[in-house]
């Protein structure tokens, strides 16, 4: 990972569009259009990585992961509300075949019409369905901005069907994910909101439903001790959320994560499902999202770790550096290890430089394995860590084991003794 992206140290505060470009992470052209980037190599490994990590902790968590097409009939959002709430940021329909079709700005109409596909009886709930999806919003170019508002999103969704008594349950546990994948990706400084809703027309009116909503995330809020804002105006058109909120490089706060309660689509779109008594009964729909978009949460961590990810998202997680030529051989058969191990690495010679500018050139690489004669003999490594860090010569097997062990856990320190 060569880069001059952090030889000038006159500011620790980073533009994650300037740093994306210069680490080869992701860009954008005009024949292809503003807010739409293209994700390069090292910056598509960085999103697999924190997708792959989305999926596992909710599959450890109960969901069920579905997909679901990127289109959808206008009449779908005329039902969810979408329509009437939300055309503004909506692309306008194409007609195909005699039929309106509209790229769809949201996952949940879809996910609803999944969940009344079949009965259900309560014992199902709660059923929690997830998806990383694409969604469409028609942003204006005046407001496109790198990743962080982008016309074409991958958005980690997911969909909540329960009962009333399960819905605080389930909102403290999307808090419990949320605040593991923040630890895991290193970040720190979020600030949760109550997003409640403000004047004009842009609500569903449904005072009851709106009350009924408020009064589970405040319970859920006040309970776990989180401090919170009480924001107006910032509530989805359907229902109150909780937000939470980030800060990038220029100071501007957004939102990352969500966790939403919503009485409204599940009657939109006629939901049941079959209670104790045998009786049709209306669930309610929970929507979050861990991460929110993953354009965003990228975003945000290019700004919040200046291009040096935890291990675990690193493009390169590990850098072999012979001292000379002589070693060469050596380090390549270390390189063979450390990939099938499972380890993002790779070799770096001798003749691209000098040890030291080696060294300096592959900084962001959270470790550094450098092979001398000593160590070529020995079968061990040096290891340097990103940090700066200096561990004695080991065994490369111990190294590769501790390396692949602090990665798999997603933990943010670099080595443990």
């Amino acid at each position: 990972m060569r880069s001059s992206a952090l030889d000038n140290e006159e500011t620790h505060v980073y533009d994650h569009r300037k740093l994306g470009r210069e680490l080869g992470l992701f860009d954008t052209d005009p024949l292809i259009g503003s807010g739409l980037p293209y994700w390069l190599p090292d910056g598509a490994i960085v999103r697999h990585s924190l997708e792959e990590y989305i999926r596992t902790a909710e599959r450890a968590a109960g969901y069920q992961h579905v997909y679901s097409p990127v289109l959808g009939k206008r009449e779908l959002y005329e039902i969810s509300g979408h329509w009437a709430h939300y055309t503004d940021d909506m692309y306008p329909p194409m007609d195909i075949g005699g039929e309106q079709m509209v790229l769809r700005p949201s996952l949940c109409p879809h996910h609803a019409v999944m969940y009344r596909s079949r009965s259900h009886s309560y014992r199902e709930l709660p059923l929690r369905i997830a998806e990383i999806g694409a969604m469409y919003r028609s942003e204006l170019s005046g407001v496109l901005g790198g990743l962080t508002r982008v016309r074409a999103i991958q958005l980690n969704d997911a969909h909540i069907f329960c009962t009333l008594d399960q819905v605080a349950d389930e909102v403290a546990a999307a808090l419990a994910l949320i605040g593991s994948a923040y630890r895991a990706m290193g970040i720190t400084g979020a600030r949760y909101r109550l997003s409640l809703p403000g004047a004009g027309k842009k609500y569903v009116a449904a005072p009851d439903m709106w009350q009924r909503a408020t009064e589970i995330l405040r319970q859920v809020l006040d309970r776990s001790g989180t401090p919170y804002d009480a924001v107006e105006g910032e509530a989805a058109f359907y229902g109150p959320k909780i937000d939470i909120q980030v800060t990038d490089h220029a100071g501007r706060e957004s939102t990352l994560s969500t966790v939403q309660v919503d009485f409204h689509q599940p009657e939109r779109f006629d939901l049941h499902y079959i209670g104790p008594d045998g009786a049709e009964h209306r669930p309610i729909m929970v929507h979050r999202s861990i991460i929110g978009s993953v354009e965003r949460a990228v975003a945000h961590l290019v700004e919040h770790h200046g291009g040096a990810f935890p291990a675990w998202l690193a493009p390169v997680q590990v850098v072999v550096l012979p001292v000379s030529g002589a070693q060469q051989p050596d380090a390549d058969q270390l390189l063979g290890r450390c990939q099938g191990a499972g380890l993002r690495a790779r070799v770096d010679h001798s003749e691209a430089g000098s040890l030291g500018a080696r060294v300096r050139d592959n900084r962001l690489v959270p470790y550094q394995l450098i092979v001398g004669e000593a160590e070529a003999v020995s079968g061990e490594a040096a290891v340097r860590l990103r940090d700066g860090r200096r561990l004695p010569a080991r065994s490369s097997d111990d190294v590769i084991a501790r390396i692949r062990a602090l990665i798999e856990a997603h933990d943010t320190r670099l080595w443990i003794d």
